[in-house]
């Protein structure tokens, strides 16, 4: 899909301006340049109690450069691209990466490794214009009455709001690479407090959206989801400390599948820091784990044809049938550990890192329900809380908020409990994948069970 003229002329704009500044980094005498200037255009409003609470339209111009000189690196930012401003921070990042300690890793890819072609992925909505600030305050307006309305213990409203965003990018590499990209998103939020008499308060929040204003929930629909969200973990309390199988839905398995993201980036494998840095060609899952990375999914909430130092992208299958097939790595990591790198730079013109992309399990055949028959006592997951993951040693414990399974049923709200196991026994021990995959966010995954973990409680 081509994009509308006025995207063509914006990019086109960044184009020229990037050219100049690579000419005149050249006569700074920098070896190589990697430079990204971002267009952006937002629009934000929130509502609380029927009223408008915050309206607010920014636009915006930035800069990331990152620039090495015989084996020096010096990255600035800026969002004054004034040529009065601009001049001195380019004569000043060339003096700082001269002054920088050397590092052998630094050298850019070869020029025979930068994409030169990349599929259309359908990122960009030329209609999210029309969502102008009468129409999001309205949808934000009817989400919220949606939420108040839907049950009578829902008391308070936490507000709702709606939001969207226009991005135009342009990474240009003195290695020859030209690469840009347009982008929109779009979403639509509530969140309200329930209470009863007996139960105490309790929230409940929800969010609809993705790159295309036809991605949106009606507003009522993400009203009434907040509020069910709210009413159903009324009366939540403890369970008895013990072990039982637990049921991640498919938000809180997304949080799991995190996890391991962190533990596949090639800084922390080639620093030793997560603890399957050794892992290579073994089985760290159930045969039941296929966890991929693809960056060339259609409207994918991290897709990109190119990564950040302009090398072509492509899908990986990160762990097969329970077995480490590779990781994720920039030019830097890949070189330390003496591997290829995967086009999953992250940070392009700036602090260049590795990086996920769309990274998800891999749906199963079964539907979510089916994950609790057979359960004669357990816990279905509904949300985590914290952040209690060691990547060195996979050690996981987390709050969560959820529901108890009996006899493969779901009974009563849990909450104020903590979960825990080490992330490789937990991934061995997964034991049934469902097949409610949606990809909303970039780290997804669709409902799972894990034979067993240590649940404390009362």
């Amino acid at each position: 899909m081509s994009l509308p003229r006025g995207s063509q002329v914006l990019l086109a704009g960044l184009q020229r301006r990037a050219t100049q500044i690579l000419g005149e980094l050249r006569g700074l005498g920098a070896e190589h340049a990697e430079l990204r200037l971002e267009h952006g255009q937002s629009l934000t409003v929130s509502v609380r109690d029927g009223a408008l609470e915050q309206l607010a339209e920014a636009q915006s111009l930035s800069l990331s450069l990152r620039l090495v000189c015989g084996g020096r690196v010096a990255t600035v930012t800026s969002s004054d691209l004034r040529p009065v401003a601009l001049s001195p921070l380019l004569a000043r990042a060339a003096e700082l990466a001269r002054l920088a300690e050397e590092d052998p890793q630094a050298e850019p890819p070869s020029p025979r490794l930068l994409a030169r072609r990349w599929p259309e992925l359908d990122l960009f909505d030329a209609t999210i214009r029309r969502l102008g600030a009468d129409r999001a305050i309205r949808l934000a307006l009817l989400a919220e009455a949606a939420a108040m309305q839907a049950d009578p213990r829902v008391r308070s409203s936490g507000g709702a709001g709606c939001s969207r965003t226009v991005s135009h990018a342009l990474l240009v590499t003195s290695g020859g690479f030209v690469g840009n990209f347009a982008g929109t998103r779009v979403g639509l939020r509530a969140q309200v407090v329930a209470e009863d008499a007996t139960s105490g308060r309790r929230s409940g929040h929800y969010w609809s959206g993705g790159r295309h204003l036809a991605s949106l929930d009606p507003p009522e629909a993400v009203g009434r989801e907040a509020a069910s969200r709210a009413v159903r973990s009324l009366g939540a309390a403890p369970i008895a400390t013990g072990v039982y199988p637990v049921v991640f839905s498919a938000e809180a398995a997304a949080g799991v599948i995190g996890l391991v993201s962190q533990c596949l980036l090639g800084d922390a494998v080639a620093r030793q820091r997560s603890y399957l840095a050794r892992r290579l060609g073994t089985r760290v899952a159930s045969p039941l784990v296929t966890i991929v990375d693809d960056p060339l999914r259609a409207r994918g909430p991290a897709s990109r044809g190119f990564d950040g130092e302009g090398l072509a992208t492509r899908r990986r299958v990160l762990v097969r049938r329970g077995e480490l097939q590779g990781f994720l790595l920039d030019t830097a990591s890949a070189r330390r550990l003496d591997l290829p790198p995967t086009g999953s730079a992250g940070g392009g013109g700036g602090l260049v890192h590795p990086s996920a992309s769309n990274f998800y399990l891999q749906p199963g055949r079964r539907g979510p329900r089916a994950l609790l028959a057979g359960v004669r006592r357990g816990l279905f997951v509904r949300a985590t809380l914290g952040f209690g993951f060691d990547p060195g040693t996979g050690h996981f414990s987390r709050g969560v908020e959820g529901v108890l399974i009996e006899d493969g049923q779901l009974t009563r709200p849990v909450a104020e409990v903590t979960i825990s196991r080490n992330l490789d026994e937990l991934l061995q021990g997964i034991d049934a994948v469902a097949n409610d995959f949606e990809l909303r966010t970039a780290i997804a995954s669709p409902s799972f069970r894990v034979d067993a973990m240590t649940v404390a409680g009362r």
